[in-house]
């Protein structure tokens, strides 16, 4: 037997910004709401799924667990300008010049990852 990722949990101090954010990044919708706790998640209610929970403080250092995300049906370059559009923002955590990967934030911050290779790309 093992376990298996049923949520994901990001804090935030506006949980209508952070949910709708990563809402419109992945493609999801909000499945659950309640006013401390946004619940978002795949149309077809497949896991995991993601809880946007109310805090009183902001965010102040890098994460310590972060998503990485692939690009799927258009260029990774394609997808940043995208996510960058929605409110992502550039961020430096130190990350080599050379990486295969983009390291951006949410709106409140959450650090994240955007991969070089596509979802095509490593089919």
């Amino acid at each position: 037997m093992t376990s298996r990722i049923a949520v994901l949990a990001i804090d935030a101090t506006d949980i209508r910004l952070v949910a709708d954010f990563w809402a419109a990044v992945l493609g999801w919708r909000v499945i659950d709401e309640d006013t401390d706790i946004i619940s978002i998640g795949p149309a077809d209610a497949s896991w995991p799924t993601i809880d946007v929970c109310a805090v009183p403080e902001a965010k102040t250092v890098k994460n310590r667990l972060h998503l990485d995300l692939r690009a799927d049906g258009s260029s990774t370059e394609e997808e940043i300008a995208r996510v960058v559009a929605l409110g992502g923002r550039h961020v430096d955590v130190g990350q080599p010049p050379d990486a295969t990967w983009t390291v951006l934030a949410d709106p409140e911050g959450n650090e994240f990852c955007i991969l070089k290779r596509t979802v095509q790309e490593v089919r």
